[in-house]
């Protein structure tokens, strides 16, 4: 797999993490793969085949062409159709909400295609990014389309922004009462603003960006000892940990090194 990212226009790198793209050859035998929660929705255009989708039951069916993935609230496990081509929009958590059409909450663990959300709009978006032959080209597109569609930056949350920065340099260390605190503001109006500007609670986002962090130890093969990995990111103890690990990835930490988890070792490894 030949996986790459780039950064986005200063203007617009308070709203976008990061661009990437993926390209792969297909698969003789082709693997399911898991994708896990990370607090960031994405834009997705598949330019090469389709990817298929399970559901927790073991269902199945091939994701839009070109979509908005909403926020992961639990694992998210794919499997490609054939040749694999992706070209993708990461945003900061909060992030999307400028641009979304419906309520971001709405689109929790969903693939929303674009033109269900912008109409004609997101057609032609769609039709001008796939046919578009270099990642520039892309990135050039879809930056014009995000800043021909902004809302008055003014409407920006920066209480969420600010709390979500906070929970991202703490790696979800912080009480969601300490942030509210922080920012002299009562917690549940807090939650409320919160989960309206990036579609998870405070608590949610700690939890996924606290989980993150523990994948980026064993990434670098610094969670052995899995005790200490759990103190280290503020868990109440080891078990508190794997039921963490296992409710956002569907794995125990002992399994992580899975073929399943790839792809997400390598979003991990090249945020």
């Amino acid at each position: 797999m030949h996986y790459t990212t780039y950064l986005p226009s200063g203007d617009l790198a308070g709203f976008i993490k990061c661009c990437w793209t993926l390209e792969a050859e297909q698969q003789e035998q082709p693997q399911q793969q898991v994708i896990v929660p990370d607090g960031c929705m994405e834009m997705i255009f598949h330019y090469g085949d389709l990817y298929r989708q399970y559901t927790a039951a073991g269902d199945s069916f091939l994701q839009p062409r070109c979509f908005v993935f909403g926020q992961l609230t639990a694992p998210l496990t794919i499997e490609p159709s054939g040749k694999t081509g992706i070209f993708a929009v990461r945003f900061q958590p909060d992030g999307f909400m400028p641009f979304c059409t419906q309520p971001v909450q709405a689109l929790e663990d969903k693939a929303v295609a674009l033109d269900a959300l912008f109409g004609k709009e997101g057609s032609l978006l769609a039709g001008s990014v796939l046919a578009a032959g270099t990642a520039a080209a892309r990135i050039g597109l879809v930056e014009q389309f995000l800043r021909q569609h902004i809302a008055d930056p003014a409407t920006i949350d920066r209480i969420v922004r600010a709390t979500a920065s906070t929970i991202l340099e703490l790696d979800g260390s912080m009480p969601v009462g300490a942030l509210a605190r922080n920012l002299d503001i009562s917690r549940r109006s807090l939650e409320r603003r919160f989960a309206a500007a990036v579609g998870l609670s405070p608590k949610q986002l700690s939890r996924i960006i606290r989980l993150q962090a523990a994948l980026q130890l064993l990434l670098r093969g610094q969670g052995s000892n899995l005790t200490h990995l759990a103190y280290d990111r503020d868990y109440y103890d080891q078990a508190h940990f794997i039921r963490d690990f296992k409710a956002f990835t569907g794995y125990t930490p002992k399994q992580f090194y899975n073929g399943r988890l790839e792809l997400s070792r390598l979003f991990q490894g090249q945020q």
